[in-house]
């Protein structure tokens, strides 16, 4: 049996948080945020749609949960992972809370700001920047978006 390196196993509690997200019929990304010593400090799934809020997403909802655990807004030293690349609105959210690194499964063509569109947790020009880890587990985390769209795509349910 393979051994896990942690980002896999912080990878594997955010593709819980996203099933929880399918289930609640929101797209299925979820996230967790870890501390500098490798405990997982808060957890999030999408619920935009569920919340009628449209930042619920589940970066934002594990930062948040992070801050109001550590009781500061900064959390200097902790990670980011979440199964698909943070948008504009979540890696900057992600820099303005000073995480360290931001792991993400699935690249986002269409929206992603981290590697694919835009470079956000990198930009010199930020005040900050976040080490970027790409692909963790990036084959079961695509595998459960595909899985989401597929009836919606086809009209099937």
């Amino acid at each position: 049996m393979a051994v896990l390196n942690p980002r896999e196993v912080w990878m594997r509690a955010a593709l819980l948080e996203a099933e929880k997200g399918a289930a609640a019929g929101e797209v299925p990304v979820g996230a967790v945020v870890v501390s500098p010593d490798g405990e997982i400090l808060s957890r999030g799934c999408n619920s935009p749609v569920g919340s009628n809020d449209p930042t619920a997403h589940a970066e934002i909802l594990a930062l948040r949960a992070a801050a109001r655990r550590t009781g500061n807004y900064r959390l200097t030293g902790c990670r980011l992972v979440v199964t698909l690349e943070p948008c504009p609105m979540c890696a900057g959210a992600a820099v303005a809370a000073r995480v360290e690194e931001i792991v993400f499964g699935a690249a986002d063509p269409k929206a992603g700001a981290v590697t694919s569109l835009y470079r956000i947790a990198s930009d010199p020009r930020l005040n900050h920047r976040a080490a970027v880890i790409p692909g963790v587990l990036a084959d079961e985390c695509s595998a459960l978006l595909k899985r989401f769209f597929r009836p919606r795509r086809t009209g099937a349910r």
